[in-house]
């Protein structure tokens, strides 16, 4: 790896500078982490969209019962949706074998930023190690945190601090470039896990203190008021599960579909 980059917001940075690299975009309360649950229920596709009326546009476009609506305004499920943005409701059951037409008021949007990239991923607490594992032999990574409403989000900074943070423990020999927002993402990090004594090489008790701190740290966070606000607080403790999956969702940019890679 030549290059670790980590970018608060989308506004931060260009589609110019992520263009050739492979990009992780992250927004944890809530986009990325339902987009991984609803791969790993068996979605057939998630396809991100921008704007509700696209979205609705392209759900017209499939066979009566073969594409799900789903997506948020200010929170809350839209008006006419099939399903809103929190990630249990994303389960078998529901979208197993069905494609999700997703929009969404942060996390899409910062997918559109991504069309040069050389690969899009998607990100969360839920797949962290699966992430950092796919990651291992890119050169240039870009870390694109969506935040919320042209806000940075703390939630967003600590998981592309913890991304970072396993990726320069495990990279061997030299380290790649990092920006100034990579090593204050990391360094917010290890500050968490020091705040709580947590150390993640010792065994599968260390994950779930990372867990409860993590749920914790969020419920304080920007996103995580919002979604208290609406109610929605029990989804701050399911974003909070540390490597509920192990599967990474990617972005196919030819047809701007999510599938699942291994």
């Amino acid at each position: 790896m030549k290059s670790l980059r980590v970018h608060f917001l989308p506004s931060l940075t260009s589609a110019d500078e992520l263009a050739g690299g492979a990009v992780v975009v992250i927004d944890v309360l809530r986009a990325t982490t339902t987009i991984i649950h609803a791969v790993a229920a068996g979605a057939r596709e998630v396809i991100p969209c921008l704007e509700i009326e696209d979205a609705r546009r392209m759900a017209a476009g499939f066979p009566p019962g073969a594409a799900l609506l789903g997506g948020e305004r200010g929170g809350v499920k839209i008006d006419g949706f099939d399903l809103g943005n929190s990630p249990e409701e994303y389960n078998r059951a529901t979208v197993g074998g069905k494609v999700v037409v997703l929009t969404t008021t942060n996390g899409t949007r910062a997918m559109m930023l991504c069309r040069q990239a050389k690969r899009v991923l998607v990100g969360a607490f839920v797949n962290a190690s699966a992430v950092a594992r796919a990651l291992a032999q890119e050169e240039q990574v870009h870390l694109l945190c969506a935040g919320t409403e042209g806000k940075i989000t703390r939630e967003d900074v600590l998981f592309a601090g913890r991304v970072a943070y396993r990726l320069l423990g495990e990279l061997a020999g030299s380290k790649p470039e990092q920006n100034d927002p990579c090593r204050l993402a990391r360094e917010s990090y290890q500050n968490l896990l020091s705040a709580d004594g947590i150390d993640l090489s010792a065994g599968p008790d260390s994950r779930f203190e990372e867990i409860a701190a993590l749920t914790q740290e969020l419920r304080h966070s920007h996103g995580g008021r919002n979604l208290i606000d609406v109610g929605l607080e029990y989804d701050i403790g399911v974003a909070a599960q540390v490597d509920r999956f192990t599967i990474v969702p990617e972005l196919s940019l030819e047809s701007w579909s999510i599938g699942a890679i291994v």
